[in-house]
């Protein structure tokens, strides 16, 4: 690719300068299982390239305030392979464990997933139901910004110039409290969601859900964070009743295209059918953690 420019700063503030001062179009490289694709298929031709893979302390997974924080760099298998996170965080394991094969995952980032502002990305409608949080850095300084506010369209980020994803924090969580992760596709591996639904929510000691999460991808242009979907949970025993809320409140938020891998009608269907299955495995974990 001709007058590409390639930088690998040794720290984020030299990073957000190159990034802050370059012209034409500019491209953070984390784990490159976008971007290198997109370039060679040329989707994409960047007149800078910032390899962020030498900053120290970006790829590191950390307790933090009773929740965790995941180092922008961090590997998806790093995720996965993570005690901590599996046992606090399952719904968003679901998630991670279905961004491309074990080989692209020892490279991807769930930054880059969530960056490449693909509708269909697995790891970010759980990260949403989590209540993430990214550490966004730049040029006028450090942001907070809920994970569900990064992607603005398909293929575009609420990133300003100059800025770059450090980190997320995912909140300690209440007891009883469980999430989990579906999607559907025509296959069973290494392929886009047509749909996926996250479910986070939170029991009392009656058993009765105190608080609710739910969030819808691969149905409209960003993920959505669906409050129907909450409330037709929130209150209830997560029964036979609330699960009929549930999905209806589903399908109805959907806002799919038609595609050969779905139709729209296809998609608004299958929406309350995961809806309903992931609730259910939520609640059995809700169930099993004190």
């Amino acid at each position: 690719m001709p007058d590409l420019r390639y930088e690998a700063p040794g720290s984020l503030a030299d990073a957000v300068k190159a990034l802050a001062a370059a012209g034409g179009v500019t491209r953070v490289l984390a784990g490159g299982t976008d971007v290198i694709v997109q370039m060679e298929t040329e989707l994409v031709e960047p007149d800078l390239l910032v390899d962020i893979k030498r900053i120290p302390d970006l790829n590191k997974i950390t307790q933090e305030a009773g929740g965790w924080r995941i180092g922008a760099t961090a590997s998806g298998m790093a995720v996965v392979d993570h005690p901590g996170l599996n046992a606090a965080w399952p719904g968003i394991i679901d998630g991670v464990k279905l961004i491309g094969s074990i080989q692209v995952k020892g490279r991807a980032t769930i930054t880059g997933n969530l960056c490449n502002a693909s509708p269909g990305a697995d790891s970010v409608p759980p990260m949403v139901t989590a209540g993430a949080i990214a550490r966004v850095v730049g040029p006028n300084g450090t942001r907070e910004v809920p994970v569900e506010q990064i992607p603005v369209a398909p293929g575009k980020t609420s990133l300003a110039k100059g800025e770059i994803i450090e980190s997320f924090f995912l909140p300690a969580r209440p007891s009883h409290s469980g999430d989990a992760y579906l999607r559907f596709t025509p296959r069973t591996e290494m392929d886009i969601a047509v749909v996926g639904v996250a479910i986070n929510l939170t029991l009392d000691a009656s058993g009765t859900c105190t608080a609710a999460r739910v969030a819808i991808g691969a149905v409209a242009p960003t993920v959505l964070l669906v409050k129907e979907c909450a409330d037709a949970l929130i209150g209830t025993k997560v029964d036979e009743a609330a699960l009929d809320k549930l999905a209806a409140a589903a399908s109805a938020a959907c806002r799919p295209i038609d595609d050969k891998r779905g139709t729209r009608e296809f998609r608004i269907k299958i929406a309350g059918v995961l809806a309903r299955r992931v609730a259910i495995k939520a609640l059995e974990r809700a169930r099993h953690i004190a």
